[in-house]
């Protein structure tokens, strides 16, 4: 692709996210409106309204991944890298928890969570070093506990869209939630979540 067509292929799909988060029946001619752009533009770069929001999780989980890998950058405990790492992804998560919603009609669940699944064997890898190093106490083994932990994120997203959490107590009681599911003393938790910006 050339420069431009990048540059309006991104545009699209920035306008894209904000309307479908606005309007999750959003049409594509409304997306290309909003962008400025005719409908054939839309559709040269995206062929259905589908393969435009399977381009937005596409983003989304590059997003999550980045943010994860960040978050560990010489963080030497697992338990402060487990929570720092839910923290780093919850504030893109965030970002796109309606998209979330709207991308299991097209996308599924199934779907999301093989583009998750880079995250999720990092995140494995955290909590197989806490479990070896005594820092976390679980049964499960670490893979389980990785399903566990992607599955708090989903739970809250959800109970955030459903007006049951404040999203900016979201972040940090998955930090908290996930550490004691993975055997990390709760007292301990909320300190450690605590002191992290």
């Amino acid at each position: 692709m050339t420069s431009r067509a990048n540059a309006n292929r991104r545009r699209i799909m920035d306008v894209a996210l904000a309307e479908l988060l606005r309007d999750p029946d959003a049409s594509m001619d409304q997306i290309a409106r909003a962008a400025g752009v005719v409908r054939r533009t839309v559709y040269g770069h995206f062929p259905s309204r589908d393969a435009l929001i399977g381009a937005l999780v596409d983003d989304a989980a590059e997003a999550v991944g980045q943010a994860h890998a960040t978050a560990l950058r010489g963080v030497e405990d697992p338990a402060e890298a487990l929570a720092r790492s839910i923290l780093a992804v919850w504030e893109i998560a965030d970002n796109y928890r309606l998209l979330v919603s709207l991308a299991q009609r097209s996308v599924t669940m199934e779907g999301i969570r093989k583009r998750l699944e880079p995250v999720r064997r990092a995140g494995a890898a955290v909590l197989r070093r806490g479990l070896e190093e005594g820092r976390f106490a679980s049964p499960l083994p670490p893979d389980a506990l990785a399903y566990v932990r992607e599955q708090v994120l989903f739970g809250l997203m959800e109970a955030v869209n459903d007006g049951a959490l404040a999203p900016e107590e979201a972040g940090r009681s998955a930090a908290v939630t996930t550490l004691t599911a993975s055997g990390f003393p709760s007292p301990e938790a909320v300190a450690l979540v605590a002191k992290l910006p």
